[in-house]
Order: C-alpha cells, then structure tokens, then sequence
C-alpha cells in the first residue's frame, strides 16, 4: 500500500488536489444474509489479498489532513450484504467522498447471473441506500472543475446518461469523468491482452475482440448509445480527464488521443494534483 502522486494539467485558475481509491471489495457478510453469503464472504476474500481497511483508513486520513474530497470509482463493495452496505455507508458518511457505481455494487453471489440491467435493478434501491450521491449518474464541482460520475460497470452507457452529460457540459465548466470501465486505448489493450483472453475494457473496436471468449464478447461488446457516448466524450473538448477503476492495476494513458486516463490499484491511494 501506498501513496501515489499524479497531476492532471486542466487550467485551472486555483489548483487543488482530489484524493481517488478504487476497487476496495469489502468482503463482509453475517447471519443476517444467511450461511451463504457467509461462505461468499470467506471464499471472495482470498480473492483480495490486502488490507482494505488500511486502505479506506489511509485514504480517509489524507483527506482529513489535507481537506481535500475522495473519489472513489466503484467496487466499494464486492457484492450486496447488509455488512458490506452497513461499512460502505460508513466510509461515506465519515468521509468527503463522491462515487461512482462499479459492476461488483450489484452482485448479489458474484458470477452467479447475467449482469444487464435487470440484473442490477433487484438491488439498485437497497444499495443506492447506502450511499449519498446518485450512484449512476451524478455531479459535483470541486474547485471550478465539474467531476461527472457515470455508472458503466456493465461495459456499456445509457442514452439517459449521455443526455445527462451533454446537460453538465453546457454548464460551462472543465468536466472530469469518473467511471468504472476503463475506455479503450490502444496501448491499454495492449498490455491487458498479455494478462487475460480479452482486455477489459469499453469500447473495444469489433475488429480487436475476435479472440475473445463469446461471453466476454457478448459483455463487451459496444451497442449504439455506447458508441455515441465515446463519440462525444472523444469529440468534447471541455471534458479534459477521466478517472477509472475495475483493472487494479496503476495506470496513466491517454484515451482518444488526447484525454488523460488515470486508474489506481486496489491497495494504493492516488493523490492527484489539479493545475
């Protein structure tokens, strides 16, 4: 664990700092959810070889000491428990934080079902709960600088989300996207096709996924709003950075050839500098 240091250069007149975490997988489970998802509990957290409450303590010392908000790019849990809402609700409301939904926000067993949007609809309500922003979709300015959160853990976006960035732009002001989903660089897939049969990532062009095993063709596989919301952000030029989480690794790269893409490791905490 530890603390990484990054600066995205936007223009901005004051700069400031932003603390990002991602990826944290709460692992929490009781009686209250039954043996089973005691069993989840035990089994997905050998998944996660780290210390996440070391993690959540780091991050929200920093921002303490600093006065600085925490954005956080989804996975906060791993899947739905009443002990895992319980510890995220907590983190949020004792913290300055803002959040963006991951896949892992609605797995109710992990793995168990297709994830589409009825599949997240069975525990929107109950999850949305714990938390004090809009968990799909949401804005906030810090700084002079409107950080937008859009949920795109399934590998696609919503027309209604599009519609809703369009209506955050024409505010006026720099727009940094928080997303979950990585968005596909060329560079990136590179490196994540070493690691695994498909990259991970949204917007992956039809050419590249060929070798990909047809279910994760089938997941990743832009539709038409998909591609027209990559479309605009590539084409947008207040939207000047994007924050992303779901491949745990350290990562800064550069989307549609002129965005930065900065994605930070289960473990660490990134202290990001806005100038």
């Amino acid at each position: 664990m530890k603390i990484i240091e990054s600066t995205l250069r936007i223009g901005v007149e004051a700069p400031f700092q932003i603390i990002h975490i991602s990826d944290t997988h709460l692992t929490y489970a009781d009686m209250r959810d039954g043996e089973c998802k005691v069993e989840l509990a035990r089994g997905r957290k050998t998944c996660f070889p780290y210390d996440e409450e070391a993690v959540l303590q780091l991050a929200g010392d920093l921002s303490r000491e600093k006065g600085i908000p925490i954005v956080h790019t989804g996975d906060l849990i791993d899947f739905v428990s009443v002990a895992n809402l319980e510890r995220a609700g907590r983190f949020v409301r004792e913290n300055d934080c803002f959040l963006a939904a991951g896949n892992h926000e609605f797995s109710l067993y992990v793995g168990e079902a297709k994830e589409d949007a009825a599949y997240r609809n069975q525990s929107l309500a109950t999850v949305q709960a714990a938390f004090s922003n809009d968990i799909r979709m949401a804005s906030r300015m810090i700084g002079g600088v409107n950080f937008v959160a859009l949920d795109n853990g399934y590998y696609l976006f919503e027309e209604a989300q599009l519609d809703f960035l369009k209506k955050e732009v024409e505010k006026g002001a720099p727009v940094v996207l928080l997303m979950h989903n990585p968005l596909y660089e060329p560079a990136l897939y590179d490196i994540q096709m070493k690691k695994a049969p498909c990259a991970y990532l949204v917007g992956v062009p039809e050419a590249r996924m060929q070798s990909y095993p047809p279910d994760r063709y089938e997941q990743q596989l832009a539709d038409e709003a998909t591609k027209q919301m990559l479309d605009y952000i590539a084409k947008t030029p207040a939207i000047q950075a994007l924050i992303t989480g779901h491949l745990h690794c350290n990562y800064e790269g550069v989307f549609a050839g002129r965005i930065p893409q900065v994605m930070t490791a289960c473990d660490d905490v990134r202290l990001i500098s806005i100038v």
